[in-house]
């Protein structure tokens, strides 16, 4: 298990909002840009990273349990985005990582992610 705060760490990742709930504990990573992958495959608790900045990346978020929203690639959503995800709770990171950098460093970390055979 790792802390967000060291997730945010190791991708020298902005804080936006959920300062406060950077001790969570997170066990896996979802990397995509397809929120129906993310519906299907994603572990509670695991970090969310996307390159999509509208608000369904929230609503994602919040169905599938994430402890957090990382945007990769140093993408800024618009504030319904970031006010929607501060109503769920969910935290709000970015990132100038590529999604293939982040979810390496993640990776690296211990972060495991999931895969079909998983969720039988």
């Amino acid at each position: 298990m790792v802390t967000l705060k060291k997730v945010a760490e190791v991708l020298e990742a902005q804080v936006v909002s959920g300062q406060e709930l950077l001790n969570r504990t997170v066990s896996s990573a979802c990397g995509s840009d397809m929120m129906s992958d993310v519906l299907a495959y994603a572990k509670d608790d695991a970090v969310l990273l996307t390159g999509l900045l509208n608000v369904q990346v929230v609503r994602t978020a919040d169905v599938s349990d994430a402890a957090a929203l990382i945007f990769v690639r140093d993408k800024h959503p618009e504030n319904d985005v970031l006010l929607a995800a501060r109503d769920k709770n969910i935290p709000v990171l970015y990132t100038r990582c590529t999604m293939f950098e982040a979810c390496g460093r993640l990776y690296g970390l211990g972060l495991r992610g999931c895969t079909a055979k998983d969720r039988k």
